[in-house]
């Protein structure tokens, strides 16, 4: 059984199509799949500001999809959310260490997220979101993900200092090259595995995301990764920051390269644990 949530508050969105985007996606695996979705949160509009104003403003919507994740995880559901953040994470990876203690997070992203108050260079809060969740920084939204349990898949812009917490705290890169089904069946071994993907891991021109930075993975790495992984061990789907072109055959086209990347998620799913 498969449970659709959707986030759909601002959660330090810094562009307007962020929301659109999620809400998108979620139409289109309602129709495809029979899905109905928890829609989470009231759009507001983006900001450029610090993360110290965007999440106290975003603490209904996070104390929501937490609440969210958890009944669904009760569930005994594959869960996925719909988010137009990264920063929505902050509420839901907390929840996967405590109801999965032994599950591999596979953090598919072209950065590390792993900046801190003291680290960041751009007060974003999307970039401290892996950082938080094990616990580096106090959000206010739990933490308790162990840096051994977190794989970082495709990154490649990470800042100096992140990197530094990321080589201390002993968190796994897997570059983009080094993304295989052999690699990722590797690093998952038996575990039940989370994945948590913002499209900006793709190389730009296939998924329209903030922040995209070159040299990223393809759409056939994403969807290999997803064929690979046991559905047995398949927890939940995380995915995050499409930025939905104005343009409606874009974004469609867009939407539809999404679905055919996860459609293992959906297609693959056994039946739900008590």
């Amino acid at each position: 059984m498969i449970e659709l949530i959707v986030s759909q508050g601002r959660v330090a969105d810094r562009e307007p199509r962020m929301i659109e985007g999620a809400a998108r996606i979620a139409r289109a695996l309602e129709h495809r799949y029979g899905l109905t979705g928890r829609f989470v949160g009231e759009p507001a509009p983006p900001a450029d500001d610090d993360w110290t104003v965007s999440l106290p403003q975003a603490g209904e919507t996070l104390t929501e999809l937490r609440r969210a994740v958890t009944e669904s995880i009760g569930n005994g559901s594959r869960t996925v959310m719909i988010s137009n953040t990264c920063s929505a994470s902050l509420a839901t990876l907390p929840v996967v260490a405590q109801e999965h203690p032994d599950a591999v997070v596979l953090y598919i992203d072209g950065h590390g997220d792993f900046n801190t108050p003291e680290t960041t260079g751009t007060g974003y809060l999307g970039g401290m979101v892996l950082a938080g969740a094990c616990g580096l920084w106090d959000s206010g939204h739990g933490a308790g993900l162990r840096t051994g349990q977190a794989i970082l898949v495709g990154a490649r812009d990470i800042d100096e200092a992140e990197g530094e917490l990321i080589a201390k705290h002993g968190v796994r890169v897997i570059p983009p090259a080094e993304t295989t089904a052999e690699t990722i069946l590797e690093a998952v071994g038996d575990s039940p595995v989370w994945v948590h993907i913002d499209w900006d891991v793709l190389e730009p021109g296939h998924v329209p995301a903030d922040y995209t930075v070159p040299d990223g993975l393809l759409p056939q790495q994403i969807r290999a990764i997803f064929d690979a992984i046991p559905p047995e061990q398949l927890r939940g789907v995380e995915l995050a920051e499409f930025n939905a072109p104005l343009d409606d055959a874009l974004s469609e086209q867009a939407v539809a390269t999404i679905l055919h990347m996860v459609a293992p998620a959906f297609e693959n799913t056994p039946p739900a644990r008590a």
